[in-house]
């Protein structure tokens, strides 16, 4: 990919976001209870039809493509990350702009900012020195 767009941007960081939602759940490791193997009964043990179970894992490339997306937010300000993050994991705009205090359109306006700073860091277009972020908004 030689040129990347706010869209390749944003579809990468909803894939992130998705790939980090099916990513198995953290769980402590010494403690474990040997009775519920006895005290569940035959039918118990089988997946119920009804019951939705959460996706596959995802695979160890999307993984790395995560982390690899991951890593680009250390371009942006702490506010910045949140709002994108937030849309990748397609939370509607009037609860984003609610959670920042913006009404929609700048909240709109900031997450397409964002984008673009992600994406000219990509493309290796270098931003003027001593202005913050938000201040080319």
């Amino acid at each position: 990919m030689t040129e990347w767009t706010m869209d390749d941007v944003a579809a990468r960081f909803s894939d992130a976001a998705y790939t980090a939602h099916r990513l198995p759940p953290v769980r402590v490791h010494g403690y474990f209870n040997s009775w519920s193997m006895f005290a569940f009964q035959v039918p118990d043990r089988y997946p119920d039809p009804d019951r939705l179970y959460r996706h596959m894992p995802p695979s160890p490339k999307a993984v790395e493509l995560m982390l690899e997306t991951m890593a680009w937010v250390q371009w942006l300000e702490v506010e910045q990350r949140h709002l994108i993050w937030m849309r990748a994991k397609q939370y509607e705009w009037q609860k984003i702009a609610r959670r920042f205090g913006y009404c929609t359109k700048t909240a709109q306006r900031r997450w397409q900012r964002a984008l673009q700073i992600v994406a000219d860091h990509l493309n290796g277009v270098s931003m003027p020195v001593g202005v913050s972020n938000f201040e080319q908004n």
